[in-house]
C-alpha cells in the first residue's frame, strides 16, 4: 500500500475511534464554573454573539469554551452549536465570547436558551478525549445589534 494511502487510512481510523470514544467527565473542582450573560446579540446578517465568564484548573490539554443557542418559535425548535474560545485554566476567572454567523433568520431577537461548556481535549491516552469541566444553561434575551 502506498505511504499516502496508508496515512490516509490511519487518519480515518483515528477519527472513527475519536468519534466513538466515550467522553470523560472530569471530576470538577469545586471552583470550576462557567456562566452565561443574560443578554446576547444577533445581527441582521445572522451573526450571534454570546458571552460570560469561566474558571477552571488542572487541565493538561487544550481547553475551549463552547456554546449553543436554542430558540423556539412557531412550535419548532432549532439548536445551533458554535464557539471554541480558547480557555486558560489557571484557577482565575476570565471572560469568554463566542461569535458565529448563522443563516439570516436562524436566530432572531427575543428569548433563547444558551448553554456554555468548558471542554478539554486530553490526549494522555494517545488520542484526544473530550473532558468536560463545567457546563451551564441560561435563559437569555437576544437583542438586535
Amino acid at each position: 500500500m502506498p505511504l499516502r494511502t496508508g496515512l490516509g487510512a490511519a487518519a480515518i481510523a483515528a477519527l472513527v475511534l475519536l468519534a466513538t470514544a466515550p467522553a470523560q467527565t472530569a471530576t470538577a473542582e469545586p471552583f470550576e464554573m462557567v456562566t452565561v450573560d443574560r443578554t446576547g446579540r444577533v445581527a441582521a446578517d445572522g451573526t450571534v454573539t454570546l458571552s460570560g465568564t469561566y474558571r477552571c484548573g488542572g487541565a493538561t490539554g487544550p481547553v475551549y469554551v463552547s456554546s449553543a443557542v436554542e430558540q423556539t418559535s412557531n412550535s419548532s425548535s432549532a439548536r445551533h452549536s458554535f464557539g471554541g474560545t480558547r480557555a486558560e485554566c489557571d484557577g482565575e476567572t476570565h471572560r469568554w465570547e463566542n461569535t458565529q454567523q448563522l443563516s439570516p433568520g436562524a436566530v432572531e431577537p427575543g428569548e433563547a436558551r444558551v448553554e456554555a461548556t468548558i471542554v478539554e481535549l486530553n490526549s494522555e491516552s494517545g488520542l484526544p478525549v473530550a473532558v468536560f469541566h463545567a457546563s451551564q444553561q441560561e435563559d437569555v434575551t437576544l437583542v438586535a445589534g
